[in-house]
């Protein structure tokens, strides 16, 4: 019933959307091709309501929703609401580059270089990699080089690049962007960024390539980078204390200097959505930075729509040539497998483990819209066929809507080809070593390492804990710990402080059966629901009632429904965050209130003190 409800609902609404659609489209003066760009974007944005509620109702990405609306707008399939999807293309453009700034914004520098080499190697790697197998396989397609034409090479080139903005929007909606597999994909994608401008260096003379225009180009980024952190380290941070009180100068002065970039960018020929990314990422340390995401995202969201619906327009009819259509399926094939042959065995090789070389293969399986951009060009300059670019186009389109099911459902995906991957002799990394010296002397289970996992341990370690009578110190206390983590980087802090830690998913009972937590006396999960990946934490409270049905269980939650259903599944303790950090902050009001200006400095000051001897694994 509630069913039915909801569709009458969905189609009562797209009859409206669509009469306002129209009335839109029909209020036009003149030519209706000469529609005016008010026009057109309403018109998107109405179609992409229609579209993201339909998909909502079936349980589609809204990325999928907002490709479809341009369809049906669109000349080439639809309705031809809209006749030229230049109409939107300029203000939607607004969009990637709004993006590229909150990643900016968002990317913890410390972090990338913490994943060091696996970073490097892979985004150095993985582009040459990709493009000697595309050339490879597209020369068993019949495809040569010759006779003044390089569709080979087009084709190979294209498909060596991913999509930053499908990749990042999906990874940023499911809070994968922080983890490892996260920050490589996300490395990757900006080495990328660098093979791209390589690209454009050389397309201009691909008969014979400007050596000294491509490394004009590396110098000219290098540039940008240098003097881009140069302000934000010396200049910014004065400009920015300045107008502090006032939020939305905050907001403007963010967004200011995020288009100086950009147009810095322009002017030296480098990519806007590259000046985009450097401007945020040179003001990421700023106190400010999360205050401006806050407010950008919601922007953001508006110009992405457009993106994506611009994009949708742009899809050709696949019943005008289907041999073009066969060919980008192959193709779509050739792309998503290999991502897996470029990228895994190296991320392998680095010692990352099956899942985080798994997981990055299948972030990056798609085409990017750069590689539009590229083959564009290239029919411009009569490097290659129009059927080429269509396959392209098709392509696009293609791993795009796969790829959305495929970031969605990563985790499992990678867990049935990691378990094939076992079955012919590949191995986990740390999983032997760990599952044969996993103590059985453990007390405390942590269950996943993220922040407060980290603060905890900051605080057991530093603290003394009463046992049955006996006060126990840090350092006896870390013998007793063990913590069950995927991420090799926190294994090798861990270790350092002398912390036991097993290599695993918690998701899976098998890895928490092996990691030797039979006996433990408290396991503990501090990682919400909407961070946890294959799992929450109401069937984290069932797999330790049924692996350590003597442990006490302590989870975390992010709502009071929530926490009570925990409670009424067995948790020994729930905790929630917000109430925690509630209590804190009145306990801080009360005494502001009540104490003297001197008292409250003092106990400020004190705080900041704490703050700086807090030497936690993840700060």
């Amino acid at each position: 019933m509630e069913r039915k409800t909801y569709c009458r609902r969905a189609l009562f609404t797209a009859a409206l959307v669509m009469l306002a659609a129209t009335a839109l489209f029909a209020s036009e003066t003149g030519d209706a091709s000469q529609g005016s760009v008010i026009a057109g974007v309403g018109i998107s944005i109405l179609a992409a309501t229609v579209m993201a509620y339909l998909g909502n109702l079936f349980k589609q990405p809204l990325l999928l929703a907002y490709l479809a609306a341009g369809i049906v707008i669109g000349p080439a399939i639809g309705f031809g609401l809209i006749r030229d999807a230049r109409d939107i293309e300029t203000i939607s453009r607004f969009g990637l580059i709004l993006l590229l700034f909150l990643i900016g914004l968002e990317i913890d520098v410390k972090k990338l270089k913490q994943s060091g080499k696996s970073l490097i190697v892979g985004g150095l790697t993985q582009f040459p990699l990709s493009m000697a197998i595309g050339i490879g396989f597209f020369l068993l397609l019949g495809y040569s080089l010759g006779g003044g034409k390089y569709d080979l090479f087009y084709l190979a080139a294209c498909c060596g690049l991913s999509s930053t903005a499908i990749v990042v929007k999906l990874l940023y909606g499911k809070f994968e962007l922080d983890t490892l597999a996260g920050r490589i994909t996300l490395g990757i994608l900006v080495f990328q960024d660098i093979w791209a401008i390589l690209l454009l260096g050389i397309q201009p003379n691909l008969a014979n390539p400007d050596v000294f225009r491509i490394l004009l180009s590396f110098g000219k980024g290098f540039l940008l980078v240098a003097i881009s952190m140069l302000l934000s380290r010396f200049v910014l941070p004065r400009v920015f204390r300045s107008v502090a009180k006032v939020p939305e100068l905050i907001l403007i002065s963010s967004l200011g200097w995020c288009f100086l970039v950009c147009g810095a960018a322009n002017l030296l020929e480098l990519s806007l959505e590259m000046g985009a990314l450097i401007a945020g990422v040179s003001i990421s340390t700023f106190p400010y930075n999360l205050d401006v995401i806050a407010k950008v995202v919601n922007i953001r969201d508006f110009f992405v729509t457009l993106f994506f619906v611009s994009l949708g327009m742009q899809i050709p009819n696949p019943l005008d040539n289907t041999s073009v259509l066969a060919a980008a399926g192959i193709v779509s094939a050739f792309l998503i497998g290999s991502r897996f042959l470029a990228i895994f065995p190296v991320l392998y090789a680095l010692k990352n483990g099956l899942r985080v070389g798994l997981l990055t293969s299948i972030n990056l399986a798609q085409l990017s819209e750069f590689s539009l951009v590229i083959a564009t060009l290239g029919v411009a300059a009569g490097h290659i066929a129009r059927d080429t670019l269509s396959v392209i186009i098709f392509v696009f389109v293609i791993t795009s809507v796969v790829s959305t099911y495929l970031i969605k459902y990563n985790d499992a995906i990678q867990k049935a080809v990691a378990g094939a991957l076992k079955k012919i002799g590949l191995k986990e990394v740390h999983s032997c070593e760990e599952a044969d010296g996993a103590s059985p002397d453990k007390d405390i289970a942590i269950l996943g390492f993220h922040r407060t996992a980290s603060s905890l341990l900051h605080e057991i370690l530093g603290s003394e804990i009463p046992d049955g009578g006996r006060d126990l110190q840090g350092a006896s206390m870390k013998d007793r710990i063990i913590v069950v983590d995927f991420n090799p980087e926190i294994h090798r802090s861990l270790r350092s402080l002398g912390v036991k830690v097993v290599y695993g998913d918690i998701s899976h009972m098998d890895k928490l059966h092996h990691a030797g937590i039979h006996d433990v006396k408290i396991a503990i999960s501090t990682i919400p629901d909407t961070m946890l990946v294959g799992t929450d934490n109401l069937k984290i409270i069932r797999q330790m009632q049924d692996l350590c049905p003597r442990a006490k269980i302590i989870v975390t939650a992010e709502s009071i429904e929530r926490a009570l259903k925990m409670y009424a599944e067995g948790a020994d303790y729930v905790f929630l965050p917000r109430v925690l950090s509630a209590q804190k902050i009145r306990d801080v009001v009360g005494f502001m209130l009540g104490g003297t200006g001197d008292d409250m400095g003092a106990s400020i000051g004190r705080e900041i003190e704490l703050l700086k001897s807090r030497n936690e694994i993840i700060r």
